[in-house]
């Protein structure tokens, strides 16, 4: 399905006069702080996030999987999914495909389509972490790292096909996340295998065409709960500034132990310019995958808070990073929990935007605890909802996404034309 210009227009009748009344309010109130909000509403007109392929559809957890009707069975359906995302938001011109689960059979008229709904291709990810049919060699005991050079040249050549893929469909990136470690002491030479994951590196860093680049994640532990052979940031790290220029380490949320401080990683990084992109997802526990902002929004806006500022102090200067969403729809209409995280988001960036910077630094070199601290909670406390809705809004979105999903019944739609028994690929 495609949404109309007619059917967004028609959306945000009735709305526009309060939306104006909210807009001028909290524009008069940050006026009165020296704030432009116009700058602001432009920034986040600007945003952009990445909707990955796999997350269309039920997630599940270990013991089962629930599904949603009308789920997208192929990847032109994804594309039609994330095209309705997009419609409504205006942020989610991006999809970052998952290889092999979604192969596009004829790349050239995949990208056509998409291009066809405003998305172009994100970062490409490749799969080690599981086999797949008729697969020669196992990844049981690790892929980029295994001891068998012939279960590492399988992976290698694994992820210069799924290069190959994206340089047809016009991606730029290669995400590397690896499930390899061990679940027992002795299983592994701690050694060997980042030796032999840092060589196999290299073969896939030499494939990457010119203008490409290369995030590499890391784990501190699932699915081997005694080691992962890339735990940690500084891990990852390592390996990219071994690697050369075109590397960087991949920062999701939700792979890190609790209370780990995330955003003094993210300061380290962009100042190293090494911070090479996000996934996006909150957590209780771990690697939860869950809404985005539905359980630490404050830490978020504090992560913001060090992009913003690195963005504007970029020396050395660090790449933009990528923005992509990674979450895991077990009970949620997965489109609405995506709705959901792009708004999570942006309010956390909008909020960054109007943190005093100057004020901030002055508080800090002062060692003025208390307004320091004054100051963050002045900007998160701030309602930016109509910052948001003027941005989508001027870029041809709705003002409320959420209700207008609901309001155009596009999950009964979707069941009407695909069934109330589809999966989505690769879930």
């Amino acid at each position: 399905m495609k949404l109309t210009k007619k059917q967004l227009t028609t959306a945000n009748k009735g709305k526009l006069a309060t939306h104006a009344k909210q807009l001028k309010f909290l524009s008069d109130n940050l006026s009165r702080k020296g704030i432009n909000i116009e700058s602001i509403i432009k920034t986040i007109q600007k945003y952009e996030v990445a909707i990955p392929s796999w997350a269309l559809g039920a997630g599940g957890t270990r013991f089962g999987r629930f599904g949603f009707g009308g789920e997208p069975s192929n990847l032109h359906e994804k594309l039609e999914d994330i095209g309705v995302i997009h419609a409504l938001t205006r942020s989610a011109g991006a999809v970052s495909l998952h290889i092999p689960w979604d192969i596009p059979e004829n790349p050239a008229e995949t990208k056509k389509f998409a291009k066809s709904l405003g998305i172009k291709f994100d970062a490409m990810n490749s799969n080690t972490f599981q086999d797949q049919p008729n697969q020669k060699y196992s990844y049981k005991y690790g892929s980029l790292c295994d001891r068998d050079a012939k279960v590492r040249n399988q992976a290698i050549m694994h992820n210069k096909a799924v290069i190959d893929y994206g340089v047809a469909l016009g991606s730029k990136s290669l995400t590397v996340w690896l499930a390899d470690g061990a679940n027992f002491p002795g299983q592994n030479n701690f050694r060997e295998s980042l030796n032999n994951t840092l060589n196999s590196l290299k073969k896939i860093y030499a494939h990457l065409p010119k203008g490409w680049k290369m995030f590499i994640e890391y784990k501190p532990y699932e699915p081997n709960f005694y080691s992962m052979v890339i735990q940690d940031w500084g891990t990852s790290f390592l390996l990219a500034s071994q690697l050369g220029p075109k590397a960087f380490t991949l920062v999701d949320l939700g792979h890190h132990l609790p209370n780990t401080n995330i955003e003094q990683i993210v300061a380290t990084l962009m100042s190293q310019g090494k911070l090479g992109g996000f996934h996006f997802n909150d957590s209780k526990y771990g690697d939860d995958d869950l809404t985005v902002g539905a359980i630490k929004p404050y830490q978020l806006f504090l992560i913001f808070n060090e992009l913003v500022f690195g963005m504007q102090n970029n020396k050395p200067k660090n790449p933009i990073p990528a923005w992509m969403i990674d979450a895991s729809h077990n009970v949620k209409d997965p489109l609405e929990d995506l709705l959901q995280s792009i708004h999570a988001i942006e309010t956390a960036y909008a909020k960054a935007l109007i943190i005093d910077q100057k004020k901030l630094s002055l508080a800090q070199k002062n060692n003025d605890v208390s307004l320091g601290q004054e100051i963050l909670q002045d900007a998160y406390q701030t309602d930016v909802r109509p910052i948001l809705a003027e941005a989508r809004k001027r870029a041809g979105g709705v003002l409320q996404p959420l209700d207008t999903y609901r309001a155009m019944n596009i999950r009964e739609q979707l069941i009407h034309d695909r069934g109330a028994n589809t999966r989505a690929t690769g879930l």
